[in-house]
């Protein structure tokens, strides 16, 4: 699957997506989070406590979306699959990402760490406007 090249500039730059996932119930479930793209695949860390990862262990389809913050009409979503789901139990993911976006924050701040998770999207559809 390959990203629109007049979109693609919105998963290069650190902003902030949003990660919807399938709840038990069959229910959506949507959550900012903060993301990497590497030109073929999408991560997000989070935590094996989260509902969102259990949704994802569940069920493996989920649908991402971005919007262009000086332009909020143009934005782009992805649909895909989780691939994998890669242990991060010492949060190295997790402060990259926060390096990324600016979050400054010692290991001693996240309660977390030994349930750190990466979560590793293939896309499978865009649709985007703008």
């Amino acid at each position: 699957m390959t990203i629109p090249a007049s979109h693609a500039d919105l998963l290069e730059k650190p902003l902030f997506g949003h990660l919807g996932t399938v709840k038990a119930d069959g229910g959506p479930q949507v959550t900012p989070v903060w993301f990497h793209w590497d030109g073929e695949l999408l991560s997000f860390t989070t935590s094996t406590l989260r509902a969102k990862c259990k949704h994802m262990m569940r069920n493996p389809n989920v649908a991402f979306s971005v919007l262009d913050p000086a332009q909020p009409y143009r934005y782009l979503e992805v649909r895909g699959t989780v691939e994998r789901i890669d242990p991060d139990p010492g949060a190295d993911f997790f402060f990259e990402l926060a390096d990324v976006y600016g979050l400054k924050m010692g290991r001693a701040d996240l309660d977390d760490i030994p349930y750190r998770v990466r979560v590793v999207v293939r896309p499978t559809h865009t649709t985007q406007q703008g």
